[in-house]
C-alpha cells in the first residue's frame, strides 16, 4: 500500500519517484520506482514467414542490437494503435491482420512499464517516417532463424525475444 510518494525526476519519457510503501507483511520501506507510459511492439511476419527486425543503435546497450518495431504509448493511445503506427513509421509496412500476443512487465522490481505485443500479418508496403533520433536498418529474417537467435542468446532485447517466441508458438498451435 502506498503511503507517500516523492517525485525526484521528471524527464521526456520517464518519471522517477521514491515511494514509501507498506508491504503485505506490514513492513514499511522506501522503493525507487521508474514510471514509464508503456509501449507496444510488433512481430510482423510476411508471406514468406520472415520477421521484420530493426538493427538499431542503442546507446544504453553499447551499440547496435536487433529489435522488433516498437514504440512508447502516447497519452490516451490504445496499445494496438501504437503498434500500427510504429510498424509504418519504422518498417515502412502496414498489416491487414492483427492479433494480440499479450503483454509483459519489463522489470517489475522497479519499473511500471508494460509492453504489449502484437502479431501482424498481411504485410503491405507503406510510407514510413522514422523519428530524427532513430538510427536503424530494416531487416527481414526467416522466423526459424530469429527463433534460434532468441533461444541461443544472440538476441538480447527482451521484447524481441518474447515476441518472436510467442509468435512462433502461436504459428505452431494454429
Amino acid at each position: 500500500m502506498l503511503i507517500d510518494r516523492k517525485e525526484i525526476f521528471s524527464g521526456r519519457v520517464i518519471k522517477v519517484s521514491v515511494d514509501e510503501v507498506q508491504l503485505p507483511t506490514g513492513l514499511r520501506i522506501p522503493l525507487e520506482i521508474v514510471r514509464h507510459p508503456g509501449g507496444a511492439a510488433v512481430v510482423a511476419l510476411d508471406d514468406q514467414d520472415r520477421v521484420c527486425l530493426l538493427r538499431q543503435f542503442r546507446h544504453a546497450a553499447g551499440g547496435f542490437i536487433h529489435e522488433l518495431p516498437a514504440g512508447k504509448l502516447e497519452p490516451d493511445e490504445p496499445p494496438e494503435a501504437t503498434a500500427r503506427r510504429e510498424l509504418i513509421e519504422e518498417a515502412s509496412v502496414s498489416a491487414t491482420h492483427w492479433e494480440s500476443l499479450g503483454a509483459y512487465l519489463s522489470s517489475p522490481g522497479c519499473f511500471t512499464e508494460v509492453i504489449h505485443l502484437y502479431l501482424a500479418t498481411g504485410i503491405q508496403k507503406a510510407t514510413g517516417t522514422p523519428e530524427a533520433d532513430e538510427v536503424f536498418q530494416v531487416e527481414w529474417w526467416p522466423l526459424h532463424e530469429a527463433v534460434e537467435k532468441a533461444l541461443n542468446g544472440e538476441f538480447t532485447d527482451a521484447k524481441t525475444i518474447i515476441g518472436i517466441l510467442r509468435a512462433a508458438s502461436r504459428k505452431k498451435i494454429a
